[in-house]
């Protein structure tokens, strides 16, 4: 029997109407990051983007659900994208430039809570990560800068995807296990958002040094949830000061066939 590769569902990034947008005005555009797809990709497994299943428009979807989706799908990755909105998890934006996706948070968390309740994995990335956190009950620095005095610069607007920072991993934690050979890594950064209290049965799983900001988090339930602060697919292969993706990868995909069964 030939193998069958893994389907797994991606969350789209939102764009919104833009009414002085040129291409599409007034239309709401829903896409993927390539590198994300293409990470996925190169360990065979089939790439889908889920479409929100409302706000369209003309609301053409017929009868499709969201379990639909978790039916035909082997698991979940959120990807990275604009903030979470901070009333998302109880509080009023402190800067109109934070006030975040709040039509899109509600979306995520839809999927994540129906993959959970369906024991399929779920994977986050950045904002991914954060979304996860806030989704099981936690909460968000607004700005890490602003709220967070004597902390890294975890964002440069200039240096993007090449700005990085040191990591060290929780001990005794999943990712301690997963990367035996190593306590701290480095890894890229370009987040201004971060968690500030653990969601409901989370456990920080990485904090960045020397500000000890969380970096990655772990579900402490019965299926695989894992969020983690950095992009694993921007980083270059060949770049072996960095933090690779591919153990974290495999442990998901791992984790999305044992739950096909």
């Amino acid at each position: 029997m030939s193998y069958k590769p893994l389907r797994i569902g991606l969350s789209p990034r939102f764009w919104h109407a833009v009414p002085e947008r040129r291409e599409f005005p007034r239309k709401t555009l829903q896409y993927l990051e390539a590198s994300v797809a293409h990470w996925l990709m190169a360990q065979h497994a089939l790439v889908f983007m889920i479409p929100s299943i409302s706000g369209g428009g003309l609301l053409r979807r017929g009868n499709i659900r969201i379990a639909d989706y978790v039916e035909a799908l082997d698991g979940l990755v959120l990807q990275g994208g604009a903030d979470v909105s901070p009333r998302t998890y109880g509080e009023e934006p402190l800067k109109k430039e934070w006030e975040g996706d709040g039509i899109r948070d509600r979306y995520e968390i839809d999927l994540l809570e129906e993959f959970v309740a369906a024991g399929k994995p779920v994977l986050g990335i950045c904002r991914g990560s954060q979304l996860i956190n806030v989704a099981f009950g936690g909460t968000l620095y607004q700005d890490i800068a602003a709220l967070c005095p004597g902390a890294l610069d975890h964002e440069h607007a200039d240096a993007y995807d090449q700005h990085f920072h040191e990591i060290s991993f929780v001990a005794g934690s999943g990712l301690a296990r997963l990367y035996p050979d190593r306590g701290a890594a480095r890894v890229n950064s370009l987040h201004h958002q971060a968690v500030k209290k653990l969601g409901k049965d989370m456990a920080a799983e990485a904090l960045s040094t020397p500000d000890q900001i969380i970096e990655a988090v772990r579900w402490q339930g019965p299926s695989y949830v894992v969020g983690v602060q950095w992009h694993p697919e921007f980083v270059d292969p060949a770049n072996t000061e960095v933090l690779q993706g591919d153990a974290l990868l495999q442990e998901y995909l791992t984790a999305a066939e044992r739950a096909r069964g």
